[in-house]
């Protein structure tokens, strides 16, 4: 039954890369040439077209991140898994913006694996609690924040985030210094963040990926 599913595993840790290529095969699986790195996974996606590719992020050069990218912008059809050990909210962030089919931490038992694949293959998202929870008790609830900025609050905390000034702000966005600051106040209130200097640039520095999935 297995048999017609074709899977690619790419992972730059021989062992990890052995071992689940090695329980894919016992369970029957059409498992492809592993690869250790983001170029050869690529170049396997892309000649193969896999129904399934099982990447870990950090890869020599290119993380799986990139590879999916890539894939995506050249329409292959696979369906991507991550298999990580990363749980901060920068990565959720990231997998969640490039629409993957699962996000699995390394420690998960390989039943977790099997079941990632069949939900995937019915074109259902599953994920380790981890992936939920960082996106139910971090990034939802600021993601909810940030809808109540206008257009131009949201375009002064990306400034913001790239270490502009007031001042510079509004050289670029062509309006006063009063005008940059009015906003930053409204910002600061519409955030719920304490009114000292640098709470707000702290908070665009720690959530400026939340931007990019708006």
């Amino acid at each position: 039954m297995n048999s017609g599913i074709k899977i690619l595993v790419a992972d730059d840790h021989p062992m990890l890369l052995k071992g689940l290529r090695n329980e894919l095969l016992e369970q029957n699986y059409n498992v492809l040439e592993g690869a250790n790195n983001g170029a050869k996974a690529l170049e396997l996606i892309v000649s193969q077209q896999p129904d399934i590719a099982i990447l870990d992020i950090n890869m020599p050069l290119l993380s799986g991140f990139e590879v999916i990218k890539k894939c995506q912008e050249a329409s292959v059809l696979t369906r991507f898994i991550i298999l990580t050990s990363y749980k901060e909210k920068g990565f959720v962030l990231k997998a969640k913006k490039l629409n993957i089919s699962g996000y699995l931490l390394k420690d998960e038992p390989f039943i977790e694996i099997k079941r990632c694949i069949q939900a995937a293959l019915k074109g259902t998202f599953y994920s380790s609690n981890v992936f939920d929870e960082v996106l139910s008790n971090e990034i939802s609830p600021q993601l909810e924040k940030i809808k109540f900025l206008s257009p131009s609050e949201r375009t002064i905390v990306r400034l913001i985030a790239q270490k502009k000034t007031s001042k510079e702000i509004a050289e670029l966005l062509t309006i006063s210094y009063r005008t940059v600051q009015k906003h930053r106040s409204n910002i600061i209130a519409k955030l719920d963040l304490p009114s000292d200097a640098d709470a707000l640039s702290i908070w665009a520095l720690n959530h400026k990926e939340l931007f990019l999935m708006l």
